[in-house]
């Protein structure tokens, strides 16, 4: 297979007609090939746009993360980098630079050579034309980073490096022994000048890289770096303010696993440096950290299911706030909103616009205080807006579930409805067979209405009796609804184009619904959405659409959760198809790198709520499974350990339930190291449904 990146194209942002019938359907190598929108950045001026593109490798079996970008005066999109290893663009305040994180090699050599160095620097790129440049060479993994407000420094924070010294000490007297805490240690805030990189990049050739004399008691940090502060914690975020004299960050734990809420806080440093201060105290994970253009306010907003900041710890739909830094005082926008706030901006006239989630549609809004109006509402789905600074410009992707994600530009936020495509990619499928699809509302067990997608093979919109997968997705904060997607998480529509009904459901639990629909899960995290699931199986049954002889079932993550659970609950899925799911809730407490999420769920700890615990696990319910099931999982997962899956692969055997278990090595929680790893796992899983019912 080959990777393919089309360009600019006109293209009206409104769904395209199809005729299914006279195109073939779209076939799995071209489906996996899909090009993915990662980020996207607007210009200060607003006249230009940097966007970060995912495209498969198949022949390195690695996926390429590229930066394009595109110039209002040209209209078209231009590659900017190639490496394949750029991501996390930012222009510089001036418009002339680029600045990304990237692994690539700083001397040259072979990206795919072995050994490689695989340390993560700042990166610099002029827009105008040049070759990209290193911020420093050192072998220092930068975590994130940002322009100073005049744009002649950047900062950026790494884990603070031991002296030579100290590794030394430390390889005398632990050898190769991991020490579990005790290897972790906070960050440095750093700042190099701009004009000192590009000048040492200039002066030296990039194969032979000089190395000044190192004083082996004293860290080496980079070249020309200046501390500006250290964290205990991990460094997360960073933004400066306009004005240029104060930098705000946010916090993370240094282990990476979230065992406190209290390590994700915001605090300020001076731009000169000090010492942090902290000045958010609260039970939810911030993120999207913007000033307002005064330097008075901080913007920020807390995901749907990170916590909250009202209060104790609960997980509930996305929210957006302003943050005093000088009082602490936090102020709620948007709050009149019954759906989720999915990503925001803030225009250089310092109006708020927002990604809102309601139902299965995601449009995009402005934000006056509590209030909104809506700004953006063509059906499909909106997100990654991101406003000019300085300029008017807007930047947001809008797709449907059968329209690709492209990136879209508005001269201004009164333009929205009427932007124009800058990027025209995955155009084979619209050469192909649209599947078609239509919303399915039902009432669950006690009386709630419950919402859900129904995805129709091409041409077969109407029709009764057909064979029906049942596909749930992770989260559980998160909701299937019109949006585009094709990739080995998201892959209902090659379903359907496979012939398979697909049927998505949004239980108790998914986001869009308003926050008691979404807390209705606790603390009965599978069996509480098992009930909504499997109403909505019989209610299609009972309207005739699903055959109720040809029913399978499928999920990832807590997708995964919820098949292992259901296959327990009933023998009327002829297959099942599992991925990264537990089977139990107390080891996986212990692995998850949420696992205080995972206790909140459940109303406590393993010992705290055994009973629970047990009673939500598919594990103790095993002995009733004879639906044949196959299992997925990646091979170095934090969020759901493989463990769960030998689990499973165990029991099932014991039980000679008809099964089969795929481990991808290297592979985290989400399959993004190697694109043949999702691959295969699509393949498998469609043999494994049509094995057990056939077309």
């Amino acid at each position: 297979m080959k990777t393919s990146l089309a360009l600019f194209l006109p293209l009206a942002l409104f769904p395209l007609v199809s005729i299914a019938q006279s195109k073939p359907p779209i076939t799995l190598d071209e489906y996996m090939n899909a090009s993915e929108i990662d980020a996207a950045r607007i210009a200060p001026d607003g006249t230009a746009a940097v966007v970060e593109i995912t495209t498969p490798d198949w022949k390195l079996n690695r996926f390429d993360k590229n930066l394009w970008i595109w110039r209002q005066s040209a209209g078209k999109l231009l590659p900017l980098t190639h490496s394949g290893h750029d991501s996390e663009p930012a222009f510089s305040p001036d418009g002339r630079y680029v600045a990304f994180l990237s692994d690539r090699p700083v001397d040259g050599a072979d990206t795919d050579a072995a050994p490689r160095d695989e340390t993560t620097r700042v990166w610099l790129i002029p827009v105008n034309g040049g070759g990209a440049f290193p911020l420093y060479r050192e072998k220092l993994d930068a975590h994130t980073f940002a322009w100073s407000a005049d744009g002649k420094s950047i900062d950026f924070s790494a884990t603070m490096p031991l002296s030579k010294e100290q590794q030394n000490a430390q390889q005398a007297e632990w050898k190769d022994v991991i020490r579990w805490r005790e290897r972790e240690r906070g960050d440095a805030l750093l700042a190099i000048a701009v004009e000192a990189a590009a000048q040492e990049s200039a002066a030296i050739p990039l194969a032979h890289p000089a190395q000044p004399p190192v004083n082996d008691a004293e860290p080496e940090l980079p070249k020309n770096a200046e501390e500006l502060a250290r964290s205990p914690l991990e460094i997360d975020q960073i933004v400066t303010s306009p004005d240029g004299k104060q930098i705000a960050f946010e916090s993370g734990p240094p282990f990476h696993r979230l065992e406190d809420p209290s390590d994700d806080e915001v605090f300020l440093v001076p731009a000169g440096g000090g010492v942090p201060k902290q000045i958010t105290h609260n039970n939810g994970l911030e993120s999207g950290l913007k000033w307002s253009a005064d330097s008075k306010l901080i913007y920020f907003s807390v995901r749907a299911g990170s916590g909250s900041v009202e209060g104790p710890y609960r997980d509930v739909q996305g929210r957006i706030y302003t943050l005093d830094p000088v009082s602490g005082a936090i102020t709620r926008l948007g709050g009149d909103f019954k759906g989720s706030w999915e990503g925001f901006t803030v225009t250089s006239g310092g109006e708020v616009i927002a990604a809102g989630l309601t139902g299965i549609q995601q449009h995009l809004y402005k934000i006056t205080g509590a209030t909104y109006e809506a700004v953006a509402t063509i059906p499909g789905n909106y997100a990654k807006v991101n406003a000019a600074q300085h300029g008017a410009g807007i930047v947001f992707t809008h797709s449907t579930i059968k329209d690709p994600t492209q990136l879209y530009f508005a001269d201004t936020a009164a333009d929205l409805g009427t932007a124009r495509p800058i990027t025209n990619l995955n155009s084979i499928f619209r050469q192909r067979a649209q599947v078609e699809w239509a919303p399915y509302k039902w009432k669950s067990t006690d009386g709630t209405e419950v919402e859900g997608v129904l995805i129709y093979p091409p041409g077969k919109k109407g029709e009764k009796h057909l064979r029906m997968l049942t596909l749930i997705h992770g989260g559980p904060e998160d909701a299937d609804g019109d949006r585009f997607g094709a990739d080995w998480y998201d892959w209902a529509t090659m379903a359907a184009s496979d012939g398979w009904l697909v049927f998505r459901p949004n239980y108790r639990g998914s986001t869009g619904y308003g926050d008691a629909f979404m807390l209705a899960i606790v603390p009965h995290i599978v069996s509480a959405p098992g009930r909504d699931i499997l109403s909505g199986v019989d209610a299609l049954v009972k309207d005739g659409i699903a055959d109720p002889n040809r029913l399978t079932i499928g999920g990832y993550s807590y997708g995964g959760y919820m098949t292992n659970w259901l296959i327990t609950q009933t023998t009327r899925f002829k297959a099942a198809v599992t991925g990264a799911g537990a089977v139990e809730h107390a080891a996986n407490w212990g692995n998850d790198d949420l696992t205080y999420d995972d206790a909140w769920y459940l109303s406590g700890t393993p010992w705290e709520k055994p009973e629970l615990y047990q009673s939500e696990a598919a594990l103790f319910q095993l002995s009733k499974v004879t639906t044949p099931t196959h299992i997925v999982g990646g091979s170095v997962d934090v969020r759901v350990s493989w463990f769960e899956q030998t689990l499973l692969e165990r029991a099932l055997q014991q039980l000679n339930v008809p099964h089969t278990l795929l481990l991808f090595p290297g592979e985290n929680h989400p399959l993004d190291k190697n694109p043949w790893h999702g691959y295969i796992k699509v393949r498998e899983e469609l043999k494994w449904l049509n094995k057990y019912v056939p077309q």
